[in-house]
């Protein structure tokens, strides 16, 4: 069940990646509601643009060696919650590498606005390692209160 999902996701994150390229321009705006836009943004860097100055190699490798080590904590884990987290990571990890691999950057799309304030843009994979981010940290709390109480 959870490698279809996963599967799933990372199939959802490149028909949306696709789709962007073959009919929005480069760097075009378009505006959805007064507080997201959809564009698209060739992202050389990591989260936010950081290292974008960085060998795309290097940042594949990193993905990589990040990748098998949410492969190996997802093996390892007992957890069904915390096992559902490290898949989202998972997928979002190979939606993003698989995209810097085939073209040597990732494709950013979403938009946030409001006002004068940005969130960088950014696309399905980097809601899919959010969504995982967000269910660990809930086990952890749920783990670390339940030892918690066992100790008193």
């Amino acid at each position: 069940m959870k490698l279809i999902i996963g599967s799933l996701l990372v199939l959802f994150d490149f028909l949306s990646k696709k789709i962007i390229f073959n009919f929005i321009e480069l760097n075009k705006l378009i505006s959805i509601m007064p507080f997201i836009d959809i564009t698209h943004i060739h992202n050389y860097g990591i989260a936010f643009g950081l290292f974008s100055g960085v060998l795309p190699l290097f940042i594949v490798l990193l993905g990589v060696i990040i990748l098998i080590f949410l492969l190996f904590w997802m093996f390892n884990i007992s957890n069904t919650f915390e096992k559902w987290g490290v898949l989202f990571l998972i997928a979002g990890a190979i939606s993003n590498i698989g995209d810097r691999l085939l073209n040597n950057y990732v494709l950013d799309f979403i938009f946030l606005h409001y006002k004068q304030y940005y969130w960088p843009a950014f696309n399905l994979a980097d809601i899919y390692i959010t969504v995982g981010v967000i269910i660990i940290i809930i086990e952890s709390f749920k783990i670390f209160n339940i030892r918690l109480k066992k100790q008193k």
